[in-house]
């Protein structure tokens, strides 16, 4: 019993010797729309015991004909993360057109120590996919509407003011009738 246990917390003291790396892909937008900003936001964690190396992120799930990067970049590098420590990167892209698309993950390459010379491989969560709206459909959903509220006003104004004038002109009539026998 005392040998299996030593076996084990000496094999948990192994693993955690070596940088192990979370990364996280997230799309912050609720709605994404056609010619709008889509904020993509990168976490990386490092939960081993050793600084990770080279970090190197490439994110190909958006492609030159569909987006454009506005800010931010889809391929980074970090030279070094120690352990226990995290990065955020944000980057800022534009939908060219709508439709469906779908996030792939982002492939993550690192070094788990600075004796390793051999790269580890991941990946980031997969946001999966998702649709593009044209601006028209959102527009059309989410905007105030204030001109067609106008309309509606200017079209309802005659079936409202035209009986309002009407008994306006016919309560103008009795008051100066009622005004002329007060006087007699």
């Amino acid at each position: 019993l005392l040998v299996l246990s030593s076996l084990v917390t000496k094999a948990a003291d192994e693993e955690v010797a070596e940088a192990r790396l979370l990364v996280q892909k997230r799309i912050l937008n609720r709605y994404l729309v056609e010619g709008r900003d889509i904020i993509v936001d990168y976490n990386i964690y490092n939960v081993g015991g050793s600084a990770a190396l080279d970090v190197k992120v490439v994110d190909n799930s958006f492609g030159e004909g569909d987006f454009e990067v506005v800010s931010g970049l889809l391929k980074f590098k970090l030279d070094r993360l120690p352990p226990g420590s995290n990065v955020t990167h944000t980057a800022v892209v534009r939908a060219i057109k709508y439709g469906r698309f779908n996030f792939t993950s982002a492939e993550v390459t690192y070094r788990s120590s600075e004796d390793s010379k051999e790269l580890q491989f991941a990946h980031t969560a997969e946001p999966g996919e998702g649709g593009i709206i044209a601006v028209k459909d959102f527009d059309r959903k989410f905007s105030p509407h204030v001109l067609d509220w106008l309309a509606f006003a200017v079209m309802t104004l005659p079936s409202l003011g035209i009986p309002f004038l009407l008994w306006f002109n016919s309560k103008s009539k009795y008051e100066a009738i009622l005004k002329q026998f007060k006087k007699h």
